[in-house]
């Protein structure tokens, strides 16, 4: 018999419970970008009108506008929208001039995004370990990676933060480190954006900060997009050529090495309507944080926010008790429409092609310990109390069973 007769047939029996049992069976969205855009429907329809009226796909007004609105939220004073939180890392080691002999520290455990542009760069990542806590980069690793790199004979130049998950690094640390290695620092805030710390959104604690509009991100669009913020009217100018093919006075005067990597208009256009009500979503993604906590900190360990940061918790990662079979885990849940998913399986320096670089003197063991048991639930602005009470129980029983 179908499981649509099954359904039928009860119902005839008991209504009310046999609808409740089909719906505690629905799978719950990871990440709801529908209900987002059900709820900005109208306005997002405008705005794609608005651009396919006046037809300037390219460096349209939306652009500009954009980057006024973001530099407005977060105090930078020039932003500079680009084509991919990828994109606008790598625009700003161009724009510094790093390459070959040079080293870039970064944190293992992340995104391959934070490492590639350097190694693109035919500079060197050099890997660190993070906070066992908060899962952002050591500061005590940092120093033993800047050693570790001129033992090497490399030229430490930078240093690459991740305000991983949401929540920024320890960016007092990191910043004293650099100077006093004399190092840049280039925040990767493509998780982070729109998080405080120590009162001070994330745009202004770095030469430069980049984020990232992929759709799953908190602030993102319906595409590829990304965008860089930097108070050094110097280094603005510089990264305005440089995503023009490295233009000067005109295009056909091209005075460095540079890419495509413009913003499209259609974007911009939908992260204008987005902005509108970011705040409010990071309002509602941190009560989705408060009520897993309550709900399941005795059972896992749940993340941890520093002291006088804030997150806009881009995901929700658990460590799963000692032991625990993550698959087994991840599976069960499944069963119960629940889905999960695993950032990240393998640290950088554990992958393929980049499992020859540096990595920090003493090692990495909290990267690797993490890949061994991190597991992210569902998160966003829209998981209503009843979708995460199914949530909770089924983590719990997993972890029980």
């Amino acid at each position: 018999m179908s499981t649509t007769q099954n359904l039928q047939d009860n119902l005839k029996d008991n209504p009310q419970g046999a609808m409740n049992q089909h719906l505690r069976s629905d799978p719950i969205p990871f990440i709801d970008v529908g209900a987002q855009r059900r709820r900005l429907g109208a306005s997002l329809n405008a705005a794609v009108a608005r651009v396919l009226d006046h037809c300037q796909f390219v460096n349209g007004p939306e652009v500009a506008e954009l980057e006024k609105q973001l530099a407005a939220y977060c105090g930078a004073k020039h932003v500079v929208g680009c084509a991919s939180g990828t994109d606008a890392l790598l625009m700003v080691l161009m724009a510094k001039n790093v390459g070959p002999g040079d080293a870039v520290l970064c944190p293992s455990f992340t995104f391959i995004a934070t490492a590639s542009p350097a190694a693109r760069t035919g500079a060197t990542p050099v890997y660190v370990d993070v906070d066992e806590a908060t899962f952002n980069m050591s500061a005590e690793s940092l120093k033993r990676g800047i050693a570790t790199a001129r033992k090497a004979g490399l030229r430490p130049v930078a240093v690459i933060p991740v305000d991983l998950f949401g929540q920024p690094a320890d960016h007092d640390a990191i910043a004293a480190i650099a100077e006093g290695e004399g190092l840049f620092v280039l925040d990767d805030a493509a998780q982070g954006f729109g998080s405080s710390y120590k009162g001070r959104k994330l745009g202004k604690l770095a030469l430069a900060t980049t984020t990232s509009f992929f759709p799953a991100k908190p602030l993102g669009c319906f595409g590829d997009g990304g965008a860089i913020f930097t108070d050094d009217d110097e280094l603005a100018a510089t990264l305005r050529s440089i995503r023009v093919h490295g233009q000067g006075a005109d295009k056909y005067d091209n005075v460095r090495l540079g890419l495509t990597g413009r913003l499209d208009t259609m974007q911009a256009a939908i992260l204008i309507e987005k902005l509108k009500i970011f705040d409010d979503e990071i309002a509602a993604r941190n009560k989705v944080a408060e009520r897993y906590a309550r709900g399941l900190s005795n059972i896992v360990t749940v993340p941890r926010l520093a002291p006088g940061s804030t997150s806009v918790w881009a995901q929700y990662t658990i460590r799963l008790p000692e032991g625990t079979d993550r698959d087994g885990f991840a599976a069960a849940l499944k069963a119960q429409g629940v889905p999960t998913a695993i950032y990240y399986a393998k640290s950088m320096h554990q992958q393929t092609a980049y499992k020859h670089y540096p990595v920090a003197d003493g090692g990495l063991p909290v990267c690797e310990s993490l890949s061994e048991d991190v597991i992210s639930l569902p998160m966003h602005a829209y998981l209503d109390e009843a979708s995460q009470e199914r949530i909770i129980a089924a983590v719990r029983g997993a972890i029980a069973g």
